[in-house]
């Protein structure tokens, strides 16, 4: 349903949209033609989006008056059905390009994973976690850089942390935050018996220098030491590894990952002010009662979030209510369908927030 306020507004920007290439046809001026085709191009794919809709509720008249004739009733009622759906989706597509988009949505992001409740079995699961979301960024062209691990006894990993290069992937990956729990049979049970393990997953947004996010170099211990894992004799016998510790809040972050001391100090130095940005934001909406915020421990999407179970070939978001019966496509990276879920859920929350803020007023 659209509303008079959305649709006055619509119709605002398709006028402009027409004047302007009006405009832009009679302006010799090359730096307002510049001006223009700026706003043109700004414009474009909203009034697109509005015609495509305007287009839908035409051709519903059309088939509204078509209906009354008996012999074409039946005709017009099945091509009715896929003009609304288009009509529809130009619509929602409409809604999300005018929603107030988070400052951060557009970053990349760090990736935190954790084994937490289940010993091996978690660290294992942890690993495959991993595994499903570096296939979900390469299908879309993103990049995973690997910035420090911590293995598991039998395989797996304790914790592993990565950064996410790619336009929005902070958006894209932001209501995975949260605990993941796993129900299968391990390697490692020999009575065949299932078990539950639990994977905590964060991800947060980078820093930027515009944030302004300034530390104290007294306020930091940074300790060397000699990488572990995978990366031949030099990782072995030179102290490349860096751990930086934030003494007044704790904070503490660290990278193995590059052959060279000072690529792992500057990593570490990201991630450390990545986590404090998090602790500071955190902080902050606590402090204001938020409850409509996304954040690790604030008792909303990131809280029970998601079930893996083996046995039944499902996964489940508890947060929506979503269960799909296509694990194995889901842990090979297959995460649209609970993502596109998920940025619906939010949109929704976000335009029921604005409808009660404004009752309440």
């Amino acid at each position: 349903m659209i509303t008079p306020t959305l649709l006055k507004h619509l119709e605002t920007a398709a006028t402009r949209f027409d004047d302007i290439e009006k405009e832009m046809t009679q302006s010799p001026d090359a730096d307002k033609w510049q001006s223009l085709s700026a706003e043109h191009s700004k414009l474009s794919p909203l009034v697109g989006k509005y015609r495509r809709w305007q287009s839908a509720q035409d051709k519903l008249t059309e088939l509204d008056e078509l209906k009354k004739d008996p012999e074409l009733a039946g005709l017009a009622r099945e091509e009715e059905e896929a003009v609304k759906k288009d009509g529809d989706e130009a619509l929602l597509q409409i809604k999300k390009m005018l929603a107030p988009q988070a400052a951060n949505d557009l970053r990349n992001c760090i990736l935190e994973i954790r084994a937490a409740v289940g010993g091996n079995e978690s660290c294992l699961f942890a690993a495959a976690l991993l595994r499903m979301y570096f296939n979900y960024i390469t299908a879309r062209g993103w990049r995973l850089e690997h910035i420090s691990h911590s293995d598991g006894e039998v395989g797996g990993y304790k914790e592993s942390l990565s950064r996410i290069c790619g336009d929005g992937s902070y958006g894209r990956l932001k209501f995975e935050s949260g605990a993941h729990r796993v129900q299968r049979v391990p390697q490692t049970e020999l009575q065949g018996r299932v078990h539950t393990s639990v994977v905590t997953i964060a991800v947060l947004p980078e820093t930027l220098p515009e944030d302004n996010i300034v530390i104290n170099p007294n306020e930091l211990r940074i300790e060397t030491f000699r990488a572990s894992g995978a990366g031949g004799q030099h990782v072995n016998t030179t102290d490349s590894a860096v751990r930086i510790v934030h003494i007044p809040s704790g904070v503490i972050a660290e990278c193995q990952d590059e052959r060279s001391q000072h690529r792992n100090r500057e990593k570490a130095m990201n991630v450390l002010k990545a986590r404090i940005a998090e602790k500071h934001r955190r902080e902050r909406l606590e402090k204001e009662d938020n409850e409509r915020r996304r954040l690790v421990g604030s008792g909303e999407r990131s809280d029970r979030i998601r079930t893996y179970n083996f046995p039944q070939g499902k996964v489940s978001d508890h947060r929506i209510g979503l269960t799909l019966y296509k694990l194995s496509y889901v842990m090979e990276g297959d995460l649209d369908d609970i993502l596109n879920a998920l940025s619906k859920a939010d949109q929704e929350d976000m335009e029921n927030e604005e409808i009660a803020n404004k009752v309440s007023v």
